[in-house]
C-alpha cells in the first residue's frame, strides 16, 4: 500500500501542475537513489538462475504531449520506483495523424536525465537510419555523463517511411538493407562504446580513427536491439545486445524465436544468459473490468486521432485486472523475459502506471 499512497500523492501535485520533485519514498521492492549504479549488475556470464530480478519500465511516445506533460510524467515515472524510462524515437507522430506535435527524442531524453534520480534513460528505439552510429554513441556516452551512469542505447532499424521522405533520410531499398545497416552499426557502436580506436570501411558506413572520449560512466553502457526478426535482427542481437527487446507475440512464436536466439549465440560463441530479455505487453491497459480498460484504450486513440479498430483486431489487447495480466505475463517469464516495459501515448495513463509496479509487480516475484 505504501507506493500506492506515494503515488497518490505525486498523482495529486501532477495536477495542481507541481512540477517540482516530490521526495523519493520507497517503493514495494526498497528501491533508493543511493542504489541507482546497483540496479543494473554486469550480466557477464551469468547462469539464467542467478539472473537479476523481475524489473519495469515505462515507455512514452513524445507525440501529442506539452513539454510541462511530458516531464511530469517522468517526475512520476521515476518516483515510483520504475527501473527503466525510454521514449521513442520517431520526427512525425506514428499513431493517427502524422502532423501532430512530436518533439525530437535526444533533446527529450537528455532533459530528463536532471530531474530524474534512479531510473534508467534511453530510447524505444532509436531509428538507426536518423544518425550516424559515431555520433549516436556520442550523444549516448553524454545522456551517461548527465545522467551519472543511468544511460541505455535502444536502437533499430527503422520502420516509417512517411517520416524519412519527409526529411529526406535514406529509407534504404527495404526493411532487409535497412537490417543490415542496422548490424554494421551496432558492431561500430560496441566497438566505441568499449574504448576501441576505430578505423572501419563497410558497405554504409565509414570511420577513420574514430575514438570516444570521454568513455562512458558505466563499465559497459547497455545496447539494446528492439525487434524479432528470424533471419537478421536476432543474429544482430546475438552478437551486439545486452538487451533484448520485443512485444508479446504468440507464445508459439515466441518459443521459436528465443530458441533460434539462443542458437545464434551458440554460433558466436557467447553466453545467451548475457542477453536481458524485454518484453511490451500490446496495449496494456489496467483496469478491474476488461471493458473499462478498452474505453480508456479508445480514448487514447481518440485523442491522437487514430481508429482503434485495426491495432485491436491486429492483436489480442492486455486488457484487465492485475490478475489476469499476471496471469498472461508468466509464460513469457518461463521463457526468460525478466524485464517488462509498458508502451504509452498520452494522456499517459496513471492508473496503469501504479498498478503495473504496484499490484502486477509482487504478483511476478
Amino acid at each position: 500500500m505504501r507506493v500506492i499512497r506515494a503515488a497518490a500523492t505525486i498523482r495529486a501535485s501532477l495536477h495542481r501542475e507541481l512540477l517540482c520533485c516530490v521526495p523519493y519514498r520507497s517503493g514495494w521492492r526498497d528501491r533508493s537513489t543511493a542504489g541507482v549504479r546497483q540496479c543494473w549488475p554486469e550480466m557477464q556470464g551469468k547462469e539464467p538462475d542467478t539472473m537479476p530480478e523481475m524489473r519495469y519500465g515505462i515507455a512514452l511516445s513524445t507525440q501529442q504531449s506539452t513539454w510541462a506533460t511530458f516531464e511530469a510524467t517522468a517526475r512520476f515515472v521515476d518516483q515510483l520506483g520504475y527501473d527503466t524510462l525510454l521514449a521513442d524515437d520517431h520526427l512525425y507522430a506514428d499513431m493517427g495523424a502524422i502532423d501532430q506535435p512530436k518533439h525530437e527524442a535526444w533533446t527529450a531524453v537528455a532533459a530528463l536525465a536532471p530531474i530524474t534520480g534512479r531510473v534508467r534513460l534511453g530510447h524505444y528505439v532509436l531509428a538507426n537510419t536518423f544518425r550516424n552510429p559515431g555520433l549516436v554513441v556520442k550523444s549516448a556516452v553524454t545522456l551517461d555523463h548527465i545522467s551519472n551512469g543511468r544511460a541505455i542505447l535502444g536502437i533499430g532499424a527503422g520502420w516509417f517511411e512517411a517520416e524519412h521522405r519527409a526529411f529526406g533520410l535514406d529509407f534504404g531499398s527495404g526493411f532487409g538493407e535497412r537490417l543490415d545497416w542496422l548490424d554494421e552499426a551496432a558492431g561500430i557502436m560496441r566497438a566505441l562504446l568499449d574504448g576501441e580506436t576505430l578505423t572501419h570501411a563497410g558497405p554504409r558506413y565509414r570511420t577513420h580513427e574514430l575514438k570516444i572520449n570521454p568513455l562512458p560512466v558505466q563499465k559497459r553502457l547497455p545496447i539494446l536491439i528492439g525487434g524479432a526478426g528470424e533471419k537478421k535482427t536476432l543474429r544482430s542481437v546475438a552478437r551486439y545486445a545486452d538487451i533484448w527487446h520485443t512485444f508479446t507475440h504468440p507464445l508459439e512464436d515466441m518459443r521459436r524465436k528465443v530458441d533460434l536466439l539462443e542458437q545464434y549465440c551458440a554460433e558466436v560463441g557467447r553466453n545467451p544468459a548475457e542477453i536481458e530479455r524485454s518484453l511490451s505487453p500490446v496495449m496494456l491497459i489496467i483496469r478491474d473490468d476488461p471493458a473499462e480498460a478498452r474505453k480508456a484504450y479508445e480514448a487514447i486513440a481518440a485523442y491522437n486521432h487514430a481508429d482503434p479498430a485495426p491495432a485491436l483486431a491486429r492483436r489480442e489487447p492486455f486488457f484487465g485486472p492485475p490478475e489476469s495480466i499476471a496471469e498472461r505475463l508468466r509464460p513469457y517469464l518461463d521463457l526468460g523475459f525478466t524485464h517488462i516495459i509498458g508502451d504509452f501515448y498520452p494522456p499517459f495513463d496513471h492508473e496503469t502506471f501504479e498498478r503495473l509496479i504496484g499490484e502486477v509487480g509482487p504478483l511476478l516475484e
